[in-house]
């Protein structure tokens, strides 16, 4: 790829690069994951700097082969998203599971579309965890995970709400009498199927699966956007994105 036309993106992380340039990783419709170089963007004279900020919904065109590109063009559509307090930190944990999990250049238009979503939706509520749950699932799906939800891996019979299910990693629920941190009632896995989530339950419940689910893909380091959640911030870790 030479050159882009213009591409709806969001940033998912800058950093400073020379003494007045910047990288920055973004995350584009069409093209997935990309690290753009955006030359003098930090000088006093471009208007770059303010436009490249997470969560600024962007057009923006590049250029170039190889693992960093050259940015062009950048332009806000909007706004950016209010977000502030426990719904900017979950914002960023999303940004950071996406830089993390997802691979360089592939594109993932369905995942850009539910990333906005869970934005706007971060936006608008007080309660992030619902938003964080959907935008989970939506990446796994995106990512290839395919356990199914709604069917017994043993039996391949259909799965019951009062009945409970055994996670096991890459093959499914299985139908047990054990309860514990891996066992699931069969309508908190139909809700999780569904992405609904209407009692702290069922909220509960696709947090500790999403938690189970997601670790292969994002490995043993911790990740960074948690750390946000301590007892410095007044917030509690166990309510949203932590463990």
């Amino acid at each position: 790829m030479s050159e882009a036309g213009l591409q709806r993106s969001f940033v998912l992380h800058r950093r400073p690069y020379s003494e007045s340039s910047l990288i920055v990783d973004v995350f584009s419709e069409e093209y997935g994951r990309l690290t753009l170089l955006s030359k003098g963007a930090r000088s006093a004279r471009s208007h770059l700097k303010s436009v490249l900020q997470p969560f600024t919904p962007l057009l923006i065109k590049w250029s170039g082969k190889g693992e960093m590109k050259t940015l062009r063009q950048a332009e806000a559509i909007s706004l950016g998203l209010p977000l502030s307090g426990i719904n900017l930190y979950s914002a960023m944990y999303m940004n950071e599971l996406l830089a993390r999990v997802i691979p360089v250049e592939v594109a993932h238009p369905g995942l850009f579309i539910d990333y906005l979503q869970a934005l706007t939706e971060l936006a608008q509520t007080q309660n992030p965890e619902p938003a964080l749950r959907r935008f989970e699932l939506a990446l796994l799906s995106s990512l290839g995970y395919g356990v199914d939800l709604l069917h017994c891996a043993g039996t391949g019979e259909g799965v019951v709400p009062t009945m409970t299910y055994r996670y096991r990693e890459q093959k499914g629920f299985i139908a047990s009498v054990r309860k514990d941190n891996l066992t699931f009632l069969g309508e908190e896995l139909i809700a999780i199927s569904e992405r609904r989530f209407v009692t702290k339950t069922q909220l509960q419940a696709a947090k500790r699966f999403t938690r189970m689910a997601l670790k292969p893909y994002i490995g043993s380091k911790p990740l960074k956007s948690r750390e946000l959640f301590t007892p410095k911030t007044g917030i509690s870790r166990s309510r949203s994105i932590g463990k």
